[in-house]
């Protein structure tokens, strides 16, 4: 092996456990050992599993059924004192949860006509800033922001202009929550739409198409300005934005990687380090990256307007894990490194990225 090969990141499969039903996200519990796993059950009802990392080993702490299958969800929303966890499901219902006593919703709402395929939070980041706002994003076509005090109603609805059709939105992000006022929605659609909305003037910033379904999109982090948008898409290429400077036609610089043969299913930052991200693909294999400035990143463009100018990206390391695609992948808040992925091959497996302190 190559000086080089020593130095660079190794992804190790440090517990694995086979699951009975079907999973569509796990989640860290923060500041814990302790991670989430949702999904469909066989028989069409949803399940959420609470495990506890101890050794190389899962130990199952509870397990509770709902009446219909969870897709997604997100602590996003909740301070780190509460812990509480908010889900999306099938049937187009955001419920809030207490993992201490989950039989009944601190919160829940009929949020969407149609299933809920993503959601993210903003005001737990443990800052201290953003309110406790949720986004879902749905197959009904619409993106919606909720205050879990206010009851029934979003405090922000997108949704496609009378006569526009509808799109399947896939992906949903908070963004630019550096202060109280500021904070913008990410989605992204099946059609290649990327949709950027400003909350605090409640309008479309900006929009783009990277001319195949967005499977995920994500800052590199939401409690600061906006500094770089990851989006993936469903035939295996991925793009990243430089959000620092819009221009006022062209809108970001962005570079894009062709990475894995497949969909690529998630992307997902390293909370300690945000130049550092992974992807997870359709054919079962996750793909390390990292992000490189450019010397500069803006420049005046011939009428002096300043546009951004975009980095470079470089695989750090790629495993393959499965025969089925890894659908979901979260790093844990605390432990840097640590991160969980659920595949369709029925499979959560716990993973130990090293040397993340070289790169």
């Amino acid at each position: 092996m190559s000086a080089a090969g020593l130095e660079r990141p190794q992804v190790v499969v440090h517990a694995q456990q086979s699951l009975n039903y079907t999973v569509f996200d796990c989640k860290w519990v923060p500041r814990s050992a302790r991670l989430l796993c949702l999904g469909s059950a066989p028989r069409g009802t949803g399940v959420l599993q609470l495990y506890e990392l101890r050794g190389g080993r899962l130990l199952l702490l509870s397990e509770i059924e709902k009446a219909k299958p969870i897709k997604c969800a997100t602590f996003g929303a909740a301070s780190l004192q509460q812990r509480h966890l908010a889900t999306g499901d099938f049937a187009g219902s955001l419920s809030i949860w207490n993992l201490e006593a989950p039989e009944i919703p601190v919160y829940s709402v009929k949020g969407h006509k149609e299933i809920i395929n993503s959601i993210d939070g903003v005001g737990g980041l443990g800052i201290g800033e953003g309110a406790p706002e949720i986004v879902t994003g749905s197959r009904d076509g619409t993106v919606k922001v909720w205050d879990p005090r206010q009851k029934e109603t979003p405090v922000a609805n997108m949704e496609p202009a009378q006569g526009e059709s509808k799109r399947d939105c896939w992906t949903v992000a908070f963004g630019n929550a550096y202060n109280q006022e500021e904070r913008v929605v990410c989605a992204g659609y099946d059609n290649g739409d990327i949709k950027l909305f400003d909350l605090r003037t409640m309008s479309l910033r900006w929009e783009t198409n990277i001319k195949n379904g967005v499977c995920s999109v994500e800052f590199d982090r939401k409690d600061v300005n906006m500094n770089k948008l990851v989006a993936t898409s469903l035939e295996g290429k991925f793009h990243v934005f430089d959000m620092r400077t819009q221009h006022p036609t062209k809108g970001f610089a962005s570079v894009s990687e062709k990475a894995h043969k497949s969909t690529i299913w998630q992307v997902r930052h390293l909370p300690q380090n945000r130049d550092v991200f992974m992807t997870s693909g359709g054919a079962g294999s996750l793909h390390l990256w990292k992000y490189e400035y450019p010397a500069q990143r803006s420049k005046k463009d011939s009428e002096g307007a300043e546009m951004g100018v975009a980095g470079s990206v470089s695989l750090l390391q790629n495993v393959t894990l499965s025969t089925q695609p890894i659908s979901s992948l979260d790093w844990s808040p605390d432990k840097k490194g640590l991160c969980v992925c659920g595949a369709f091959d029925q499979t959560v497996r716990v993973l130990i990225v090293t040397k993340l302190n070289k790169v």
